[in-house]
């Protein structure tokens, strides 16, 4: 039987209000107890994909700035674990340093994984993700854009590319100032730009038609300051999520979104198709 490693893991919490004393689990920090021969391991952080109890105790929680910071932190620890960070500061104080005033961490906590990634994943269920209730056929899949984008998540960080990539790349860059869009996540390989963008059919196609009408100003801005080409390639619902009948309104909608990106040259593919394209970035990435 492989021996298991000593770890400790910390949590994240998000606190809106100190003197309430509410919180909820957000993440988990998990690190080797006793560095190996061969070195320090990078600890691994991860915070959670559904913002459902964070919305519960503060409506106006800034759900994008917290994505961003875990990707902060993990870059700061991958740092300080390679030695190329001239902050010699413990772990635990860049930690402490990159958190925002709303979070807090807390005390380590013992435990023996078979690897920390699985352990990582564990600890994630049993202390952070909230209880994944049984649906009955009356229940409403969830959908939208927000499921889309956790997906997307999902899927690159399988394949190993999602700290490689560029998040919320602002379209200004490439279109105008002022220009409010950010676009969920890309990458370069060779002589292209990948950007991939979670685009909600539900409802209505808005989402859609301002993507597909900001899409040339896109293209021409990323030759323009980048010397690349744009590949842009919206992820969508499947349409069988969203639609009874062939025929029906929510049908129509769904069609009529997909054939305005794809007339701005934008592919469009669903979350079925999320392995598939992470595992070609994971190829041209070279993980």
């Amino acid at each position: 039987m492989k021996e298991r490693l000593p770890c400790e893991f910390f949590l994240i919490r998000y606190v809106p209000d100190v003197v309430k004393g509410e919180f909820a689990n957000i993440g988990v920090l998990l690190r080797e107890a006793m560095p190996s021969s061969a070195g320090p391991t990078a600890p691994l952080i991860r915070f959670t994909r559904d913002w459902s109890r964070v919305r519960c105790i503060d409506a106006s929680a800034d759900i994008p700035l917290l994505e961003a910071l875990e990707a902060e932190i993990a870059e700061r620890l991958e740092m300080v674990a390679r030695g190329t960070n001239p902050d010699t500061k413990p772990i635990l104080q860049v930690l402490e340093d990159t958190l925002a005033n709303s979070l807090q961490i807390t005390e380590a906590r013992a435990c023996l994984a078979e690897s920390l990634p699985a352990e990582l994943e564990q600890l994630m269920r049993m202390y952070v993700e909230p209880l994944k209730v049984v649906a009955d056929k009356s229940s409403r899949l969830r959908t939208g854009r927000a499921a889309i984008t956790g997906a997307m998540r999902t899927e690159f960080e399988r394949a190993g590319v999602w700290a490689l990539m560029r998040k919320r790349i602002a379209a200004s860059m490439y279109t105008a100032a002022g220009d409010p869009m950010k676009l969920d996540c890309g990458y370069r390989p060779n002589g292209v730009i990948r950007i991939f963008h979670a685009v909600s059919l539900e409802g209505d196609v808005e989402a859609a038609k301002v993507l597909a009408f900001t899409a040339p100003q896109l293209r021409d801005g990323v030759a323009r300051v980048e010397q690349a080409k744009l590949e842009m390639t919206a992820i969508v619902e499947p349409i069988r999520l969203l639609a009874g009948e062939p025929e029906d309104e929510a049908s129509e909608a769904y069609r009529f979104g997909v054939e305005t990106m794809e007339r701005q040259a934008i592919r469009v593919m669903t979350v079925n198709d999320l392995a598939r394209i992470a595992e070609t970035a994971r190829v041209e990435l070279r993980v």
